[in-house]
């Protein structure tokens, strides 16, 4: 069967597993990246000033129009140099066009692609769109791998099988043991990693391992990215934030000084994957110069 082949001159990318498999005691960074809504060049330049081991490109958030998540990926890769990996959603594509979408990106060499649901759609929302949902995460993370063997949707062979690495979400504010049996069912269906929504304590890591242990009978193997959030006091926060922690933002200590401490905690525990998500402030601008912040400290450890 006949390999891939990337047009001009385009290389496949570093797959995150790869890099897992490699990483010795070095810490090993995704870090998160919002689509421009519009063709924006100038977000170029913010993704070459991260010095990341990963740019993950997140897939219309907010539900707003913004940059296909893999075609900026896949510029990222050309213009800043740095390995990308692209979210895909379930939520609007049906089955045809989401795996046309992922011939695409296999031609432009993009193997990492991050599987997620996608922010539910609003009734106002309803009114102008349809949710299509032919897939749940979970079933297009097996469809990708049945891809990865050569065969499409309907059963028929591919000119030539792809090879993504196809990583999954976790999100423990849904509930550790909802998400450790989500997450069986993932490795189950070929997850090959997973990013983990932001947690601020090592005692929901190691909760989540003994409860996943628990359903499947064995230890997860596959590489885990727990999220860090960079906050900012006037910023938007998707996780469940302990009190503490937003008394230390109000009182006015630097969101970059809790990440690192945060970081830190991590380390010490052992964990040198980190899913680092910049601050997220009103209207959705991104800042990562505290991402960028925050790298360059720990990059320094």
């Amino acid at each position: 069967m006949m390999a891939p082949h990337f047009i001009g001159n385009e290389e496949p990318s570093l797959k995150v597993t790869d890099s897992c498999s490699a990483q010795g005691d070095q810490l090993l960074f995704v870090c998160d990246f919002s689509p421009p809504r519009s063709a924006d060049t100038e977000t170029l330049e913010r993704a070459r000033g991260l010095d990341t081991d990963y740019i993950c490109v997140a897939y219309n958030p907010g539900r707003a129009v913004r940059v296909d998540s893999a075609m900026l990926a896949s510029s990222i890769k050309q213009v800043a140099n740095v390995e990308v990996i692209f979210n895909l959603a379930t939520r609007d594509m049906n089955k045809l066009a989401i795996q046309s979408h992922l011939l695409g990106a296999q031609l432009l060499g993009l193997e990492n692609v991050m599987v997620i649901q996608g922010d539910p759609f609003t009734e106002k929302d309803l009114a102008q769109l349809k949710d299509v949902g032919d897939y749940t995460p979970t079933a297009l993370i097996r469809a990708m791998n049945t891809m990865n063997e050569g065969t499409d949707f309907r059963g028929a062979k591919l000119r030539a099988p792809t090879d993504f690495c196809v990583g999954g979400s976790i999100d423990l504010n849904r509930g550790i043991e909802s998400e450790a049996f989500l997450t069986y069912q993932k490795v189950l269906s070929g997850a090959h990693f997973f990013l983990a929504q932001p947690v601020f304590s090592t005692a929901e890591v190691t909760k989540f391992y003994e409860v996943y242990q628990a359903i499947a009978g064995a230890e997860l193997v596959q590489p885990v990215f727990f999220g860090v959030q960079v906050l900012a006091k006037d910023g938007i926060i998707f996780s469940n934030v302990p009190q503490h922690i937003r008394a230390d933002l109000d009182s006015g200590k630097e969101g970059t000084d809790i990440a690192l401490e945060l970081l830190q905690s991590f380390l010490d525990f052992g964990l040198k994957r980190v899913y680092l998500v910049p601050p997220i402030l009103r209207g959705g601008v991104r800042d990562y110069e505290a991402a960028q912040e925050v790298l360059a400290t720990a990059r320094s450890w």
